[in-house]
């Protein structure tokens, strides 16, 4: 193996986005990229849950409300389908308890609520991939 190969191990951590919002997703992409993580980027539910199981990344940003699949049934599919939990970190806009307290119940890592201080999500992220 020459020098310029790599084991996907020893790669950079992956992060998938999942989020509608193109400038939240470009904030985000910009600031993880900047902190040596690659990064994915799905636009809806659907398209997020075919990548998170296609391309197993070590965590997932998630956000709740996005056109043809939630985000919670993002989530629930994705506990159902995965022997071992995928780091998640979820985003949200909306201020209920209720919400926080089911997506808790799924088992995600973070629950963050827009509007956020990138600095949040980073330090979230760095914290849940152990960078």
């Amino acid at each position: 193996m020459n020098q310029t190969e790599q084991t996907p191990a020893a790669g950079p951590k992956r992060v998938l986005l999942v989020d509608d919002d193109a400038e939240i997703v470009e904030a985000m992409k910009y600031a993880l990229e900047a902190k040596g993580y690659e990064v994915l980027v799905a636009r809806d539910g659907n398209q997020g849950l075919a990548m998170a199981e296609t391309e197993n990344p070590d965590l997932l940003i998630l956000d709740m409300m996005m056109p043809k699949r939630s985000g919670f049934l993002v989530l629930e599919k994705l506990r159902r389908s995965r022997p071992v939990p995928m780091r998640i970190i979820m985003i949200t806009a909306n201020e209920g308890s209720r919400h926080k307290a089911y997506a808790e119940l799924l088992g995600i890592d973070d629950y963050i609520r827009k509007p956020f201080a990138i600095d949040r999500l980073l330090e979230s992220a760095a914290r849940l991939l152990g960078t």
